[in-house]
């Protein structure tokens, strides 16, 4: 999943208005946005296999560190303890520490049965990737509605935010229908564009801060 994960983060943003739309991207998106490091790491890997499912060419076969239920909790616990100290607030903490393990929550629809509970197994995946149009109805209205939330009651968003949404939608469906990558190493790289979007999130909420002045 990709588009849901950046939906929850949206809805975080809405519920916890101390917190800004970027660190809740670097929550909800926060084993993604260290998977590449690991893959460029040789500490987890990853097949390029066209068909594997119908949505996605890639093959998950190792991935315990960043993507087993197990890492997730720790991620999160790392994430509460993090929040924690920024915000003095323990409502946030584990808001957040949820918007971590949500991750793991949301992919658990969406893979094939490619994830770890331990690091060694079992592995679950309903395969939600296996049909193109339902993993597009489902990505596509979770976002839509996490939208609706977000915009509700605030000020119309300026050309920084609607530029990010524009941008997420295009690599969504760029990665969904463009070719394979070429190898293991260049998907690693791109992968790292992740963290655009979480200093994007920052810089909007920056923008929006400075045109209420």
């Amino acid at each position: 999943m990709f588009l849901g994960h950046f939906a929850v983060g949206l809805i975080g943003r809405r519920l916890t208005p101390a917190v800004s739309l970027g660190t809740w991207f670097l929550a909800v998106q926060l084993v993604d946005l260290l998977w590449p490091l690991f893959l460029l790491a040789g500490l987890e890997h990853v097949r390029i296999a066209p068909g594997i499912t119908a949505f996605t060419p890639l093959d998950f076969y190792d991935y315990p560190i960043t993507h087993s239920l197990v890492g997730a909790i720790v991620w999160a616990m790392l994430m509460a303890v993090f929040s924690r100290g920024i915000f003095g607030d323990s409502r946030i903490a584990l808001l957040l520490a949820g918007g971590v393990l949500s991750h793991w929550m949301l992919d658990v629809v969406t893979h094939r049965p490619d994830l770890p509970v331990l690091p060694a197994g079992p592995h679950v995946g309903l395969g939600l990737w296996n049909s193109i149009p339902a993993t597009l109805v489902v990505e596509l209205s979770l976002f839509a509605a996490a939208l609706v939330v977000y915009l509700h009651g605030r000020r119309r968003p300026g050309v920084a935010f609607w530029a990010m949404i524009a941008v997420l939608l295009a690599s969504y469906f760029g990665a969904a229908f463009g070719p394979p990558p070429p190898d293991v190493r260049t998907l690693a790289v791109s992968a790292l564009a992740v963290w655009l979007f979480v200093l994007w999130g920052w810089w909007v909420d920056r923008q929006t801060h400075t045109a209420k002045k």
